[in-house]
């Protein structure tokens, strides 16, 4: 993994203005080669029942938002849709560029752009409501509940706006170190608490109602003599199970932790920048050299650990009933036995990579590649 960010941080350097890094360089020529795929023996089968377009991501990682049966997504020249069973119900512009993923709470649908704009939608029409500005550009998805509206600026601060009308609320802020990853990774809501990772591997609960820290754990501490070294950063969302949270850390540790308290359950050392997944059972994180990890949800010990996917810039878990699902840089879909970690089946999508996290809808996997093709998958 740090091939891919040695070449940004010189350009970080140079510029002399510049305190993050992407995680993710597509176009490093020089590291370890990726793994060739194998031929497969198919034990399941992976095919589209949906596909839709958008326009390109770019640099960016547009997530989806799921509600119910509804998928809402994004493009990076501001376009928004919103689809039922891969119909479109409508399709809105916001006329500006974007630069991160949608969040919705099915009344309200709100993107955010690389000048701070963050724009609130109607989910029944696509009409505009609101609009707000935060202090830098907005990468990761906002978070949107019945009350409130949290967005992640690139600076890493948390602003809080009525959902309602677009007021600002609250501004969170902490120190960060001099030098971070590029984040894409966006707060997640869960009643009176806003959950979200930092720079320096803190993970955060701040309260709905006045942005006051209620509790800090530590998944990742920052070790090594020089800056980079010393990245250790969680760069993918928080996941909930139960009256857990769990999170990962690059260059550090998975981690998971009481949701009301904060005490730490369980940790392992784990490299990750793309993120996990959880179900009833198991934690499932994409390591940095892109090897697929199980571990138990209870006590973090191994599963198992699928590595034939080695080097090709593997996405974020997505797990539903018998499968887990990973995409590539290549635009490969993966499809993943839930009890052993073998490959049941895969999917090529448009060819380019798959650089959200997959999620899950009911029966199916929605998938978002960097050139705007939006598919709902079905596993069987």
């Amino acid at each position: 993994m740090r091939h891919r960010l040695l070449p940004l941080l010189m350009l970080a350097v140079l510029g002399a203005a510049c305190s993050t890094i992407d995680r993710v360089n597509p176009f490093a020529s020089s590291g370890p080669k990726m793994a060739e795929l194998v031929p497969l023996q198919p034990t399941a089968e992976l095919v589209s029942a949906w596909r839709e377009s958008l326009s390109k991501s770019e640099n960016y990682v547009f997530t989806p938002a799921i509600v119910g049966d509804a998928v809402f997504a994004a493009g990076g020249k501001g376009d928004v849709q919103r689809l039922e069973g891969g119909a479109v119900k409508w399709k809105a512009s916001v006329n500006v560029p974007l630069s991160g993923g949608v969040g919705a709470d099915g009344r309200h649908v709100v993107v955010g752009s690389p000048k701070g704009d963050v724009i609130a939608l109607d989910a029944s029409d696509g009409k505009e409501l609101w609009r707000a500005k935060v202090s830098s550009e907005v990468l990761a998805a906002p978070a949107v509940d019945a009350r409130i509206v949290v967005v992640r600026s690139g600076d890493n601060r948390l602003y809080a706006f009525d959902v309602n009308d677009g007021k600002r609320l609250w501004v969170y802020q902490r120190q960060t170190p001099p030098l971070s990853l590029r984040s894409f990774a966006a707060p997640l809501i869960d009643k009176n608490y806003v959950f979200v990772g930092f720079p320096g591997g803190k993970l955060v609960a701040v309260t709905t109602n006045n942005g006051a820290m209620a509790w800090e754990g530590t998944v990742s501490v920052p070790k090594g003599t020089t800056e980079l070294d010393r990245v250790a950063d969680i760069t993918s969302a928080p996941v909930l199970a139960g009256r857990l949270l769990c999170a990962v850390a690059y260059q550090g540790r998975v981690a998971c932790f009481d949701l009301s308290s904060g005490n730490l359950a369980w940790s392992r050392d784990m490299s990750s920048a793309a993120g996990l997944a959880v179900d009833s059972r198991y934690v499932y994180v994409t390591d940095e050299r892109g090897a697929i990890h199980a571990l138990d949800l209870a006590s973090g010990a191994s599963i198992w650990k699928q590595d034939k996917l080695l080097h090709r810039q593997v996405s974020a878990p997505a797990a539903r009933g018998r499968f887990v699902a990973v995409g590539d840089v290549k635009g490969v879909v993966h499809l993943l036995n839930r009890d052993d970690g073998a490959f049941a089946a895969r999917m090529t999508t448009d060819g380019s990579p798959i650089t959200a996290p997959i999620l899950v809808q009911d029966s199916r996997f929605v998938v978002q590649t960097r050139n705007g093709s939006l598919y709902g998958l079905e596993a069987r």
